[in-house]
């Protein structure tokens, strides 16, 4: 039970908070944008380019891209519903025929018969018709902060992917200047503070443009204003940034605001359009009361709260993954980082290599979020007009592409924009197929918009694919595999794979070849004729009828269709053969070019993303073959999807040749992918091919390390997603797993494909019981319980000694009174008083033992053994001065990094040194009262360190864990010779042999206890 002194401290310090506000915040003095971690990007000077070098910070919604100068801040920013076209622009018709063409897709299907080809030329002229009001998404506009010059010293720029913040950090003058944005998806806004060391020093006049004459700007209050109409469609757009300042004065300008002598500033930005989702008008209510309201309760609250609850809604989502390759801290700046990465197996490889994971992960997040459009082929950034391609959503791969990590890496909240998104495409696709194809079901071809565009335009080369809304529907049978959510089949997947299925039952054409069932004009894109039955088109009708008849299945439902796909399958042409130089054929005819370089591949669609192919069998030989020949080049995307490649053919080390290729010269500076121009495909496609490399489950067995490189011997990852609703975490060295963590989200065979399984290993699930799974090959199958934990652990030489029983604490104790404190753990590891011992009324449970400087607790020599993850808690008070030992199991007096000591520098820092390093975190610790202190070890080497529940602060150790093999004592509060002590009080304290979540820490006296 927590001490109720204790409970009075966190109500009062919540009163405070609550009564502050940003009009009456007290600012903190500024600091220089701190030192970077291995997940911060982080430059030496202001970005000049916004393709290459902003720093990108979104919430789904709303984007912004961070230019860092010094006299002059560009902020330029983006609401994803701005766009034109659509209705209201004029001559739109989604792509819809304009006028009757009863036989003219009858007539391209009869000349293939005859002649096999057509040239894309000729299909279009027949199919086509340019585009009309398509339109384009827009830049909303920028933000400028202009603001007084002088001599500048120490810049930094950066970006922390763990917490979703951009910094800007400089000396002038003897003023350290710092400004933090952040764009938060509770609210709606983005926020950013402008603060300096010395009061007054903040002045600054904030200002809007746009590259459009199409908006009003008005300033009152404080307020800024921006309210317009596109000219091109009518489309009403908003938004408003509110400035608060503590000290100094605001005035308002005509168009501008300006701030002088202020301690700090806050801004709060909110954006929004009338665009609606509903078709056919795609229009809503005015913008002006929905970001007249978000910017009115940001006001209303504090910049830490602000950004309190970003955070929390952040890493709910980031920090679920975690990867550890060998990366350490970068000690360059990034875009030095990126041009001096070779792919070779420094630290600083690993640490970019890390990163670039991890910023897949981040833009996810940032550009699709529940209530906004999904990610676009920019995400949610764009600062033109007109940018490439429109800034749209291509089908042919690219939206599929932007959330192929989104399952995998432990961010499935973020498809929901994407089924929202796919579902209102279904009734625009119904006309189309109606009109154009005179069909049941939907469809929509290569490329469209927010407005329903599913129909054609004539661009030779890429304006037919009416597969493209079956791949949009595999993908979402996909999320139902991983989470198993029988109300998102029925409800949201099911009747969009309906639909798409049913199109391809109405227009599947009887090849006169052999009387097979094929697509028909297909075209492989985007190279070569027209023709009947492309590898692509096959392989993707394939996949949705073998979809959509499973889930019909699985709802028991619709049993006339089940017939009728049943009928349609047993007469498909699965688009599988393999050509005469042992390739995947790209066309039925054996059409293929040994030297064809070709960026698309996509007659591999059967091996990634689809599952036709299994590894192993002569179709995966064939692919391989294609894609040697294919080559290692190509566009951001294209190489990113050959990561994915060569990983389900289980090649680790031409996967991560491809992760080098996109590195070294498809990222830019700032690491977004570049097509060029930039497109952020590639990134999300690298960050699913690295997720492809550790974990694979499409055969419905859950693989683990399929594809690991050579260049990643040791190293571990945590929060991996596979399909059946499991979550994996894995530990190796020496390339080869010594822990495998599997959480199982519900009930059933649960098939665990590792090489662990051919050696000597053992399976335990988190009660510490046996598990005894049948064997085959390197397969183990065991009756997984939903809810329950499995551990498959290396035996035999997999590390330096036995780790702890994983069902009980390492120890336990609660001193009570007298010299002799029980191990609640059943562990056998008592402690004894050493010094007299005092105990104090005022400690938590009414008993603390009093450290007055000669009185610490030890064991007997004792093995805690290999701790390969764990979590360090006592209630404590902290007092006295110098370095004060907490828990120390050192292998002797001098701190080495085996064993592990924990405890408080001279500066108040908690210390941490073990698993392979010495580290002083960034945690500074209260003194002179009773403290919850939580240090947590994960196995990829990261520390977290909490106070009172709250995190507060942390570092980087390795993956190696703690390695206290040698018997030593275990003490509190001093040294293993005597130094060191702690004086103060502590209460209960534990070692617990796994890291604790955020969410357990608060209950870990129950776990102890």
């Amino acid at each position: 039970m927590r001490t109720p002194v204790r409970r009075l401290g966190a109500a009062l310090a919540a009163a405070v908070t609550l009564l502050t506000c940003l009009h009456g915040q007290q600012a903190a003095p500024a600091q220089a944008a701190a030192a970077p971690d291995d997940l911060t990007l982080w430059y030496d000077k202001p970005a000049t380019d916004w393709e290459t070098q902003t720093l990108p910070i979104g919430n789904g919604a709303l984007g912004a891209s961070v230019f860092g100068g010094v006299t002059t801040e560009q902020i330029q920013f983006n609401e994803k519903s701005l766009w034109t076209g659509g209705p209201g622009s004029p001559g739109y018709n989604a792509g819809n025929w304009t006028s009757p063409r009863p036989n003219a897709i009858a007539e391209v299907q009869a000349q293939i018969d005859r002649d096999a080809r057509m040239t894309p030329q000729a299909v279009a002229a027949k199919l086509g018709q340019p585009k009309t009001g398509f339109g384009a998404y827009q830049t909303f506009g920028d933000l400028w902060l202009d603001m007084p010059g002088g001599t500048v010293t120490g810049y930094r720029r950066e970006l922390s992917l763990r917490e979703a913040v951009a910094r800007v950090g400089y000396t002038a003058g003897g003023v350290v200047h710092s400004r933090e944005y952040f764009a938060s998806h509770p609210g709606n806004v983005v926020v950013g503070r402008i603060s300096a060391s010395q009061a007054g020093k903040v002045s600054f006049t904030l200002r809007t443009t746009s590259p459009r004459n199409d908006r009003q700007v008005t300033v009152s209050g404080g307020r800024l204003r921006i309210r317009g109409t596109l000219a091109d469609n009518g489309m009403r757009f908003e938004a408003q940034v509110q400035v608060i300042t503590q000290g100094g004065s605001r005035t308002d300008g005509g168009d501008r605001i300006t701030v002088s002598g202020a301690d700090s500033a806050v801004f709060v930005l909110s954006a929004g359009t009338d665009y609606s989702p509903a078709y056919p008008s795609y229009r809503g209510a005015d913008p002006r009361a929905k970001v007249t309201a978000a910017v009115d309760q940001a006001a209303g609250r504090s910049f830490d709260q602000l950004k309190q609850a970003h955070l929390d809604d952040y890493r709910a989502l980031f920090d679920r993954v975690r990867l550890n390759i060998g990366q350490q801290t970068p000690t360059i700046p990034t875009d030095q980082l990126r041009r001096a990465y070779t792919a070779g197996s420094s630290a600083q490889d690993r640490a970019l290599e890390a990163m670039y994971f991890a910023y897949g992960r981040y833009l996810l997040i940032a550009s699709s979020r529940a209530g906004s459009l999904p990610a676009n082929l920019q995400g949610v950034w764009n600062n033109s007009t007109s940018p490439p391609w429109s800034a749209d959503y291509h089908v042919n791969i690219n939206l599929q592409m932007n959330y192929w990590p989104a399952e995998q890496t432990n961010l499935a909240e973020t498809t929901v924009p994407y089924d929202r998104y796919v579902q209102s495409m279904v009734a625009p696709g119904r006309k189309t197929a109606q009109e154009m194809f005179g069909s049941r079901g939907w469809v929509v071809h290569n490329e469209t918009n927010p407005f329903g565009f599913t129909g054609v335009h004539d661009w030779a080369t890429s304006f037919w694919f009416p597969e493209a809304g079956a791949w949009l529907a595999q993908q979402m049978y996909d999320h139902y595999r991983f989470g198993g959510d029988v109300a998102y089949l029925r409800d949201v997947a099911y009747p969009v794979m309906k639909g798409a299925a049913e199109f391809w039952l109405d227009n599947l054409h009887t090849d006169p070849r052999d009387g097979k069932l094929v697509v028909s004009p297909s075209y492989s894109p985007e190279q070569g004729d027209f023709s009947a039955g492309a590898s692509m088109s096959q392989q993707i009708v394939f996949e949705i009828l073998t979809d959509s008849l499973a889930a019909a299945r699985t709802l028991g439902v619709d049993t006339g269709f089940q017939t009728e796909v049943q009928t349609a399958l047993s007469r498909l042409d699965t688009g599988l053969r393999v050509g005469s130089w042992g390739q995947l054929q790209e066309w039925k005819t054996d059409w293929d070019v040994q030297n064809n370089d070709h960026r698309h591949v996509s007659h591999l669609f059967a091996l990634h993303p689809g599952r036709q192919i299994a590894t192993g069998t002569a179709f995966a030989a064939a692919a391989k073959v294609s894609l040697t020949a294919r080559g290692d080049g190509g566009t951001g995307w294209s190489k990113a999807w050959k990561i994915n490649f060569w990983a389900r053919l289980l090649d680790g080390d031409h996967a991560h040749k491809m992760l080098g290729e996109q590195l070294k010269s498809s990222t830019l500076d700032n690491l977004w992918d570049t097509h060029p121009p930039f497109q952020i495909d590639g990134n999300f496609g690298a960050t699913s091919g690295v997720a492809e490399m550790l974990l694979q489950s499409q055969h419905d067995v859950v693989h683990v390390l399929p594809a690991l490189p050579a260049a990643w011997p040791s190293g571990s990852v945590t929060g991996l997603r596979a399909r059946g609703n499991v979550t994996a975490d894995v530990s190796w060295r020496d390339r080869k797993a010594d822990r495998i963590t599997l959480r199982a989200g519900t009930a059933g065979t649960l098939r665990v494909r590792t090489e662990l399984a051919t050696r000597g290993h053992r399976v335990q699930d988190d009660q510490g019981a046996t598990i005894t799974p049948a064997r085959q090959g390197d397969t183990l199958t065991w009756s997984a319980q939903a809810g329950r934990t499995y551990s498959i652990i290396a035996d035999g030489g997999t590390g330096p000694c036995a780790a702890p029983p994983s069902d009980r604490p390492v120890v336990a104790w609660d001193p009570v009174s007298g010299t002799t404190v029980a191990d609640a753990s059943g562990s056998g590891r008592p402690a004894t008083v050493t010094g007299g011992a005092s105990y104090d009324s005022t400690a938590p449970t009414g008993s603390g033992l009093v450290l007055t400087g000669s009185t610490y607790l030890s064991t007997a020599n004792t093995t805690l053994g290999h701790l390969r993850e764990a979590t360090f808690a006592a209630e404590v008070k902290i007092a006295g001065s110098g370095y004060r030992r907490l828990f120390d199991s050192q292998p002797s007096g001098d701190p080495g990094t085996d064993g592990v000591l924990i405890d408080v520098t001279p500066s108040g820092n908690l210390r941490f040194i073990g698993a392979g390093r010495g580290v002083t975190t960034d945690a500074v610790l209260p003194t002179g009262r009773y403290l919850d202190l939580v240090v947590t070890l994960a196995q990829n080497g990261t520390i977290t360190v909490y106070v009172d529940d709250v995190r507060a602060g942390g570092g980087t150790a390795t993956s190696t864990g703690i390695v206290a093999c040698t018997a030593r004592p275990l003490r509190f509060a001093v040294d293993q010779n005597g130094g060191q002590r702690l004086t103060g009080a502590v209460d209960r304290m534990a070692v617990l042999p796994r890291a604790l979540t955020a969410t357990e820490v608060r209950t870990w006296q129950d776990m102890a206890f």
